[in-house]
């Protein structure tokens, strides 16, 4: 506890609410700062929507996610090794509508595999040419130069680049849903367009023991006493913060939950809507595919994406069975069980009667919509000491999540006012 002159008694430096991954980012340089910071999380464990639950021993995230080892703040954040991450195969198997299994992979990466996807009839030759002149206009840009086009939907740029025919509605628009948590393209170009750019450059991959070991990882680095969980706010008040066991004051306040919580800590805050996604975790009785790709239905069918998540990390399986992880748009109540299982007998081309239903994650609050126009960064610095963070104030991703952290902590770091000592 310090005292400033002219200053009611301070409990800490900094309180932040949230131990999601923009939390324990901005708590994690306020400690190195020096700053007393203390991180109240309302859950029983960090992570927020980041989070990894073990259900009969198999490790089912809370929806499908990944990371992407292009992400610099990703980088700049956790030493990747420590993660023990598990790869994924860039590409996709797709289903078409003819019934037909069509791979599609980097010809960067997998050389050997180039010729098979030029020829593969899934998609017109023109289309491929068009898409990989696209890709490689994005790849040439600086990620700066997005800012471009942020008055434009992703529909909207692929459009302008000839890419309005089967390369959307039998790749693009399948893929691209399942991350944006929408199959308009209604998304910011901008946004697609840095999503693009991170596929390209990046590994996609997962930590064999779940998404959670990323904020848990986050969180075992903090200094001792520093996360409290189980720590419910239900108000902030400028500089006070009030819990179920009473309140606290800080020199500075950070808000980074959910961007819901967020507007109701901060009435007049802006709050994006959100995009539903529901992932159905299925134990099938053998593997319906080997390798780490994921899969996707040309045909618009309601799975969004499935993979068999052990084909790529056996850490998520306890005994060697296969863990297959399958999206959808949306509640449970929009796709029940059943018709994804159904959806699963075709996109993989086996029967799945046998299946068993494991799990089923649903977030109703996955992740923030980014339409066209709106801009890639948002104000983390509210003014009197109140700082906001999290993936809307930047973009909907980790790499979102984890900058709107570190830009709250450099913006919080700047102000005398909130200096130890000071």
């Amino acid at each position: 506890m310090t005292t400033v002159p002219g200053r009611r008694v301070s409990d800490h430096d900094v309180i932040v609410v949230g131990a999601g991954l923009a939390g324990l980012r901005a708590a994690q340089l306020l400690c190195r700062r020096g700053l007393d910071v203390a991180v109240l999380e309302a859950g029983d464990r960090p992570g927020g929507r980041m989070a990894t639950d073990v259900i009969d021993g198999f490790r089912c995230d809370r929806g499908f996610q990944v990371l992407n080892t292009s992400y610099p703040a990703l980088r700049a954040t956790v030493e990747l090794s420590s993660l023990d991450l598990r790869a994924f195969e860039p590409g996709a198997v797709i289903r078409g509508r003819d019934g037909r299994r069509h791979v599609f992979t980097d010809p960067r990466r997998r050389p050997e595999l180039a010729w098979a996807t030029a020829t593969d009839g899934l998609l017109p030759l023109v289309d491929k040419v068009k898409l990989v002149a696209w890709t490689a206009r994005v790849l040439a840009a600086p990620p700066a130069r997005t800012v471009r086009y942020l008055d434009r939907s992703a529909a909207q740029d692929l459009a302008a680049a000839g890419l309005d025919g089967p390369v959307v509605e039998r790749f693009l628009r399948p893929f691209l849903s399942g991350v944006l948590g929408e199959a308009d393209l209604s998304t910011s170009a901008a946004f697609v367009r840095l999503v693009w750019r991170s596929f390209a450059l990046g590994t996609i991959a997962v930590p064999d023991a779940g998404m959670g070991a990323l904020p848990a990882r986050l969180a075992a680095g903090l200094p001792a006493g520093v996360l409290r969980l189980g720590c419910r706010v239900s108000a902030v008040r400028g500089r006070t913060v009030r819990t179920d066991d009473g309140e606290l004051t800080g020199r500075a306040v950070l808000v980074a939950t959910d961007p819901v919580t967020a507007g109701e800590l901060l009435p007049g805050l802006d709050v994006p809507p959100m995009h539903a996604l529901t992932t159905y975790y299925h134990v099938p009785p053998a593997p319906p595919a080997r390798e780490p790709l994921l899969h996707l239905d040309a045909a618009g069918g309601p799975v969004a994406n499935t993979v068999v998540l052990t084909a790529a990390a056996p850490g998520y399986s306890p005994d060697g069975r296969a863990l297959v992880s399958s999206t959808v748009l949306g509640g449970a109540d929009r796709v029940p069980e059943p018709v994804v299982r159904r959806e699963l007998a075709r996109i993989y081309g086996v029967p799945t009667d046998r299946w068993e239903h494991l799990h089923t994650a649903e977030v109703r609050r996955a992740l923030p919509a980014f339409p066209a126009g709106r801009p890639l960064r948002r104000d983390v610095d509210l003014g009197d000491g109140v700082f906001v963070a999290g993936d809307h104030r930047d973009t909907p991703s980790t790499q979102g999540a984890l900058v709107s952290g570190r830009r709250a902590a450099h913006a919080l770091t700047t102000r005398e006012s909130v200096r130890s000592g000071g």
